[in-house]
């Protein structure tokens, strides 16, 4: 079972506590953007075997959304931060880079 713990209360909440918002940082594109932007926007998601960066939702708790980095070939979870926060912190990615070393943050913000 997937449990994550929420950057705002504290709290450990499984995965029936919480509701998935889909993949984290987009890259939105607004009006006057092309037709094609805005339908990656909308359509298109990377599904990876690995590291993976997602939005969640404590809908069972505090009810704020929060961002998480886990592994979705093995459910580990390596850390959760607030939604606010442009790009994954650093000691996150640290932490990645332990056991993915080949890993790399790009640049979809």
């Amino acid at each position: 079972m997937l449990i994550l713990t929420c950057p705002y209360c504290g709290a450990d909440a499984c995965e029936t506590d919480l509701a998935p918002g889909g993949e984290a940082h987009l890259k939105r594109f607004g009006p006057g953007s092309s037709d094609a932007d805005f339908e990656t926007y909308l359509f298109a998601r990377e599904n990876p075997k690995g590291v993976h960066f997602e939005r969640w939702r404590h809908a069972y708790g505090c009810g704020k959304w929060f961002l998480a980095a886990r592994d979705t070939n093995t459910m580990e979870v390596y850390g959760t931060y607030p939604a606010q926060t442009p790009q994954p912190p650093e000691e996150l990615l640290d932490q990645i880079r332990t056991k993915h070393p080949d890993f790399k943050w790009r640049d979809i913000a």
